[in-house]
């Protein structure tokens, strides 16, 4: 995505705001929004919006696997399901030996 082709000046989003809501241009996804020659703001179209948002939640989720790996906190999948099986049985063993109520 270029934003240089993309920087407006504040008056032109006060001049042009009604078009640029009602009918936004398929390749104008983000326009930043600029006062006395800085930027200040981003406007963005909603599936502009949305797609960075998704790639926001998968960048965490890949972030948070790579710390769950580095921290060795991987079992493999034997392990894991002999642990579960271990937890199961444990959990059986529990409700028999509870009393029954009649």
């Amino acid at each position: 995505m270029k934003l240089s082709t993309s920087v407006k000046p504040i008056s032109y989003l006060k001049a042009h705001a009604s078009r640029l809501v009602r009918k936004p241009s398929p390749h104008q996804g983000t326009i930043v929004v600029t006062h006395n020659g800085q930027a200040k703001a981003v406007l963005q179209d909603i599936h502009t919006f949305e797609e960075t948002q998704e790639t926001l939640t998968l960048l965490k989720i890949l972030t948070r696997s790579q710390q769950i790996l580095r921290r060795d906190r991987v079992k493999t999948l034997d392990a894991a399901f002999s642990s579960l099986d271990r937890r199961i049985q444990a959990f059986k063993n529990d409700k028999s030996q509870c009393p029954t109520r009649h």
